[in-house]
């Protein structure tokens, strides 16, 4: 069932890597049991998000001063002596104040990096450089030090991730990792029910992108039957 065409109706920009990730795809599809409509469909849906539908492998941190704001508020955007976000109206749209942090760090990715990911997920300080060297990688946007241990010792039996984590900006092991994190975490049986939101947020902590994962997955479900019903 997982098919090229499944895989063009679903993401069509992937085109020009299909050839380097389909074969993978498939294998794991079948070694981690996603063989079920509903779990295919789970699973393209939540990782095709994570990674801008098959086309991104290494997570963008190019933030402007506004992005940073938007996204991690309680570090980057200003606040009144309320306590609330002081917001502003652009473009017929209200945005937080970007403070003096989010101005330092300004299209800096490598320095948010290791600000926003320091003492987490296993990374050691700003300065200890972890937050860049860990960030999100692969399919599933694998992040953090103690998340790359784990995902080496569970493909590898060692942890070469930690000093080449490029690897997970590798088509393989893209895959690979996106199949040992959804396996590792018994997210089939999540998928088998139906109550949908909880795979997103076993992916993701939280419910960022929710809708768009949801059209996925209804898009994938859809597709699959045609497939059958033909």
């Amino acid at each position: 069932m997982l098919t090229r065409e499944l895989m063009m109706g679903l993401f069509p920009k992937s085109s020009q890597f299909m050839n380097d990730y389909l074969p993978s795809l498939q294998h794991v599809a079948q070694q981690r049991q996603i063989t079920t409509p509903r779990r295919i469909a789970a699973f393209l849906s939540q990782v095709g998000h994570e990674c801008g539908g098959f086309t991104v492998l290494v997570e963008n941190l190019n933030y402007s001063a506004g992005g940073l704001a938007a996204t991690w508020g309680s570090r980057f955007a200003e606040k009144n002596a309320a306590g609330a976000y002081i917001t502003v109206m652009e473009g017929g749209r209200s945005r937080r104040v970007p403070n003096s942090d989010a101005q330092k760090l300004h299209r800096q990715p490598e320095a948010i990096a290791n600000r926003v990911y320091s003492n987490r997920l296993g990374n050691g300080d700003e300065a200890s450089g972890d937050g860049w060297r860990y960030r999100g990688r692969g399919l599933i946007q694998m992040t953090g030090k103690s998340n790359y241990q784990q995902c080496s010792l569970g493909l590898f039996g060692d942890e070469r991730l930690l000093t080449t984590p490029q690897l997970l900006e590798q088509w393989r092991w893209a895959v690979e990792s996106a199949g040992w994190y959804w396996s590792t975490r018994n997210l089939n049986a999540l998928a088998d029910g139906d109550d949908f939101e909880r795979v997103t947020r076993a992916i993701n902590g939280g419910l960022n992108g929710h809708a768009q994962r949801v059209a996925l997955y209804e898009q994938a479900l859809n597709l699959m039957s045609q497939t059958s019903a033909g």
